[in-house]
Parts: C-alpha cells; sequence; structure tokens
C-alpha cells in the first residue's frame, strides 16, 4: 500500500480485534464493535502459586466514576476451604443475586485456557476445553463494550474471535487452540505435516497478523510429490483472495479483503467429503471442490508469505 492509500471498507462481521500478550493486571481494554452472540473471548494464562481471587469483568463503559455496569462477573475465589467461583452482575452500582459454582478447575500453580462464548441468552464458560458453567444475562449484550482483568493472574494472552460457523450441534464449544507464546515463535515459511491426510471433520487453523508493506500470503496443502492441488493466496498488489489450481488457474473468492497491514485474522478450512469448506475471521466463505482421494493424500500444510504466526492447527 502507498501512503495515504484509502482502504477498502470492511464489514464489522470480518473485523477481529488484535490478541494482546502479557498485558499487566489490573487491565482494562476496550471491545471493539462491543459484544454481541457468536464473539468469543480467550484467556490464556497462569494462576499463581500464593492467589487469592481474580476476576474477569465484562463491562458496560470504562468509568472510574461512577463505577460502569458489569453484566458479567466472573470471580474465581482459591483463598476458601472450598476454592469456588462468583459469577454476578453490577448494575447502578449495586450488586445483584450471586450465583456460585463449586469444584474450580482452575488450581493454583498451573497455566489454564478459558473460553466465554457469548450466545443469545447466556454466556457460557468453558476451562481448559471442559464446560464449567453457563451464565443467564441480565443486562443486555449490546451494552458491554470493555473488558477488565484484575488480582492474581498471569495473563499470557487475550483473544477476541468469532465463534467458528462450522461448529455442529454436538459440539459445545469450539476447539480454543492457544496462541503460541513460547519462543521461538512460529517461523515464516511455515511447514506441519499431514500424516494422515485429511478427513472429513478435519478443521485447519491459522492465526496471524499481516506485517507492514505485505506482498501475499499463501497457504497451501501438498502431497508427498509436493505437488499442491490446493492453494489459498490472498495477494496484496491486486487485493484478491483466490483458489489456485495446481495449473496456475485462479478462481476469485468472494468477499472483502482483509488483509491490510497490522490486521489480525484467522483463516478456518473445513474438510468435508469432496472439498474444503472456507471460513475468514468466523465467516463462511464457501467451498472448493477436491477429489477425496487427493484431500487423503496431502502430506504437508505449507504457509508462507509477508505474515507473523500466532496459531497453525493441523
Amino acid at each position: 500500500m502507498s501512503p495515504g492509500e484509502k482502504l477498502d471498507p470492511i464489514p464489522d462481521s470480518f473485523i477481529l480485534q488484535p490478541p494482546v500478550f502479557h498485558p499487566v493486571v489490573p487491565y482494562v481494554t476496550t471491545i471493539f464493535g462491543g459484544l454481541h452472540a457468536g464473539k468469543m473471548v480467550m484467556l490464556q494464562g497462569v494462576v499463581p502459586p500464593d492467589a487469592h481471587r481474580f476476576q474477569v469483568d465484562f463491562q458496560c463503559g470504562c468509568s472510574l466514576c461512577p463505577r460502569p455496569d458489569i453484566a458479567f462477573h466472573f470471580n474465581p475465589r482459591f483463598h476458601t476451604t472450598k476454592p469456588h467461583v462468583i459469577c454476578n452482575t453490577l448494575h447502578g452500582g449495586r450488586w445483584q443475586r450471586e450465583a456460585r459454582w463449586p469444584h474450580l478447575a482452575l488450581q493454583k500453580g498451573s497455566s489454564f485456557l478459558i473460553l466465554f462464548l457469548f450466545g443469545n441468552e447466556e454466556v457460557k464458560v468453558s476451562v481448559n476445553g471442559q464446560h464449567f458453567l453457563h451464565f443467564r444475562y441480565r443486562l443486555p449484550l449490546s451494552h458491554v463494550d470493555t473488558l477488565g482483568i484484575f488480582g492474581d493472574i498471569l495473563v499470557e494472552a487475550v483473544g477476541f474471535l468469532n465463534i467458528s460457523p462450522f461448529v455442529e450441534g454436538s459440539r459445545e464449544y469450539p476447539a480454543g487452540h492457544p496462541f503460541l507464546l513460547m519462543s521461538p515463535r512460529l517461523e515464516v515459511p511455515c511447514s506441519q505435516a499431514l500424516p494422515q491426510g485429511l478427513w472429513p471433520g478435519h478443521v485447519i487453523i491459522v492465526r496471524a497478523l499481516v506485517l507492514q508493506d505485505p506482498k501475499h500470503f499463501t497457504l497451501s496443502l501438498r502431497d508427498q510429490a509436493s505437488r499442491a492441488p490446493v492453494t489459498l493466496r490472498a495477494s496484496f498488489t491486486d487485493r484478491t483472495l483466490a483458489w489456485i489450481s495446481p495449473w496456475g488457474q485462479k478462481k476469485l473468492i468472494s468477499a472483502p479483503f482483509l488483509f491490510y497491514p497490522q490486521r489480525f485474522f484467522e483463516v478456518l478450512l473445513l474438510c468435508q467429503e469432496g472439498g474444503l469448506k472456507l471460513a475468514l475471521n468466523g465467516q463462511g466463505l464457501g467451498a472448493t471442490s477436491v477429489n477425496q482421494q487427493a484431500l487423503e493424500q496431502l502430506r504437508e500444510l505449507r504457509i508462507s508469505g509477508s505474515v507473523q504466526l500466532y496459531c497453525v492447527h493441523s
């Protein structure tokens, strides 16, 4: 992009807020676009060995005085003889009736991955991949625009995602794959093995940040002979997203172009019988046809281009 060049307008539903790594607690941040059904907040971190309590508040504003309403207050407590979680709502400066969940799934000195999934009428919370609680809204979800994290907690990452459109009714939660925090980070180009190929139900997840002065982003699936029957490419020169055939033919994908410098994005590929479904930032973008035998013979996921990778799951 040249200086001063205008970005194409992008629908709000396609915009993902970049993740935050190692924020200092207390930590308060704006939730881009506010909360709505279909949003997912992922909290990755560690409970200190001497922790007493911490809280995650989904707030209606960020003022200090008067204190903002809190639509959902998630408060694990470790200092009692029976550790538990308190959930509540603060409205007009008054706490409502609290709800208590025993058998706390978090442990002192241990790492965790918490998912907050916001539905139409309630929020569901999972801890380390297991459902823990659900809490019915007492204030409109549309009023929530701020996340606050306080207390005894070491936060490694906070992610703001959309729930996968591929989640089937039989699965209560999407797979919450954590952001990569260990050193060294995923290098680009990146290669991951697909030892069993791709079979129906297999999901590939790529989360990344577009770098300055980008050239392209390319995701290819290759067989043992290094042929690429499936290639997805975002071209920054002509602002297109397309499937590229093994013979170089381009099939454009009808979608807003999201791959601008410093933009965070998530690509999901779902293998189904005879093809792959694509979702970008939680929005389904159709499918491409691939012979099932060719899918089963794939052995490598390869990623290249002007991106910083945060998560690759294959």
